[in-house]
């Protein structure tokens, strides 16, 4: 017998002061068995630094065509690709092909090790942007993880805060490599 998604609730408020965004996001993620708190509040942080109203989770976990989320435009081109987790360079590779830009927000104990040798591969691509997120900042996210939650993250020159009603913390993200292309917003 299969096991199925636990499913999570979260009312994400996003006071994003440096793109003059402010907008309350009422989120569902389907939790994968195999996900841990860790990714899943991963996902969420993604959200929250690239919110916008189209911006929305792919797929399943385990899908490789797809990333963790994207922005789709009305055709159903890809404007935006965003990988939670060490992803293959080659996928990065892909997916800057198939999209207008990449992010990767890389977490874990093995992100220097996988950056280490990721990063001659993704230094030509020119849509990819990478960050690294550290486990001082991933494993508190990861204690604010409920079935339901209310969260905010307030951004303000650079500075992150992520919060709920009894715990905040501090994001930090160090930029690996930055996009050379830009966007077409």
């Amino acid at each position: 017998m299969a096991l199925k998604s636990t499913v999570f609730k979260a009312e994400l408020q996003v006071s994003d002061l440096d793109r003059h965004y402010y907008e309350t996001h009422a989120l569902t993620l389907a939790r994968h068995p195999s996900e841990t708190d860790e990714r899943m509040m991963m996902r969420v942080l993604a959200f929250a630094l690239n919110a916008d109203a189209a911006l929305s989770f792919a797929g399943d976990v385990s899908a490789q065509d797809e990333p963790s989320l994207w922005i789709r435009d009305l055709t159903g081109s890809i404007r935006l690709w965003i990988e939670v987790g060490l992803p293959d360079p080659k996928l990065l590779r892909k997916a800057a092909g198939r999209s207008e830009a990449v992010i990767v927000y890389a977490y874990g104990r093995g992100a220097d090790l996988w950056w280490a040798g990721a990063s001659q591969h993704c230094a030509q691509v020119d849509r990819l942007t990478v960050w690294h997120i550290p486990q001082t900042t991933s494993l508190p996210l990861a204690a604010l993880a409920r079935r339901s939650m209310q969260l905010q993250c307030l951004i303000q020159e650079g500075d992150i805060t992520f919060s709920d009603a009894s715990d905040s913390v501090g994001v930090e993200r160090i930029l690996l490599k930055a996009a050379t292309a830009r966007m077409g917003r």
